[in-house]
């Protein structure tokens, strides 16, 4: 009984070639299908618009004036 075993060979590496290609588009596809999902109950945030930086400006204002109202309370007191 002769066996060829370069053909032996080559049938496993198409074997095992087949079986990892198969793996990755299983996963290519199970990702993409992730990523769907992900997409649909976690949508990107908005860009910035020029209103909402104005209201993060005036927001800045009022904290630091507080801030400063607080500083010269308190050394009013002599804390």
């Amino acid at each position: 009984m002769e066996t060829n075993l370069v053909m032996e060979g080559v049938k496993f590496m198409f074997l095992g070639m087949g079986t990892v290609y198969l793996f990755l588009m299983i996963m290519i596809a199970v990702m993409n299908a992730m990523s769907a999902i992900i997409h649909k109950f976690f949508p990107e945030p908005q860009p910035v618009t020029k209103a909402h930086q104005a209201e993060t400006q005036d927001n800045k204002k009022i904290v630091a004036a507080i801030s400063a109202a607080i500083t010269h309370h308190r050394e009013g007191q002599g804390l």
